[in-house]
């Protein structure tokens, strides 16, 4: 996975770094949430290691952030810090964030978290593959659409993708279809 890792304490963001490293992620190191803004924003995130406590944008802040933007790939977020209320834990989750880890980095921690993130990445990879898959009849090519209608693939592609169609016969259906079609039309001649 591609791991943006953030953090404003220098000790702290090169002992993370090495910990994501470690395990064989690439870590994006960024001392700012503000910079890390940028490189979440230039895409191919898997996951997120950001400390809450931060000058300027907080972890929290960055948090909703990047949950605002709808990506394809949906970035798991681990949040790194000392705070341990019950209000922080609920503070947190409502932002938008999947964990927690207690600072200092526990990296025994940091891979269990990490591998669970992994599972919900991939889990999100493969829902978004399904969204692609489109339900066709396999008689008439009718599409079903998300409110359970069947609707033709013309009618569905023009409405959604603005696309137009024309129609034809490929040479396999002329040699299955239309071909013996011709030939009973004319015997009954």
């Amino acid at each position: 996975m591609k791991v943006l890792v953030v953090d404003d304490d220098p000790t702290a963001l090169k002992v993370a770094v090495r910990a994501v490293a470690k395990q064989g992620h690439e870590a994006l190191s960024c001392d700012s949430s503000r910079e890390a803004w940028e490189t979440f924003r230039a895409g191919g995130v898997h996951a997120i290691l950001s400390d809450w406590m931060m000058p300027g944008m907080d972890g929290l802040e960055f948090c909703r952030k990047v949950r605002s933007l709808k990506t394809r790939i949906y970035p798991y977020f681990i949040l790194l810090t000392s705070r341990s209320s019950d209000e922080d834990f609920q503070e947190a989750m409502a932002a938008g964030v999947d964990d927690f880890l207690a600072k200092p980095l526990d990296s025994v921690e940091l891979t269990v978290r990490l591998r669970v993130a992994g599972r919900i990445v991939a889990f999100g990879e493969q829902l978004e593959l399904l969204k692609e898959i489109l339900p066709v009849c396999m008689y008439c090519r009718k599409i079903r659409t998300d409110d359970d209608y069947w609707e033709r693939f013309e009618a569905y592609f023009g409405k959604y993708k603005e696309t137009q169609f024309s129609h034809g016969v490929c040479p396999e259906c002329y040699q299955k279809h239309v071909l013996p079609e011709l030939e009973a039309l004319n015997e009954e001649n």
